[in-house]
């Protein structure tokens, strides 16, 4: 078994309204910031053993659909990394 770090990023899908990304959107714009778009995220770092990174990919990807994401309403990516 390898030591692997599965990074799982969750985002509403376009169209799903995010009023937590529409304030800091408006925020950041009476800062001075141009803006066409701002949508917020959660990061999930999940610390695991598995047989490859395949294996371990697919482990985070399960976690995600049945816990991490709700597939309704989100979008989310998976990135495996070895752990030194």
């Amino acid at each position: 078994m390898t030591a692997y770090t599965a990074t799982v990023t969750v985002r509403l899908k376009r169209g799903v309204l995010d009023p937590e990304a529409e304030t800091t959107k408006r925020a950041l714009e009476r800062l001075g910031f141009d803006l066409d778009g701002l949508r917020s995220a959660d990061r999930f770092e999940l610390d695991l053993d598995a047989a490859s990174e395949d294996d371990a990919a697919e482990r985070a990807d399960e976690m995600a659909e049945r816990l991490l994401a709700n597939p309704t309403i989100h979008d989310y990516t998976v990135e495996v990394t070895e752990r030194e």
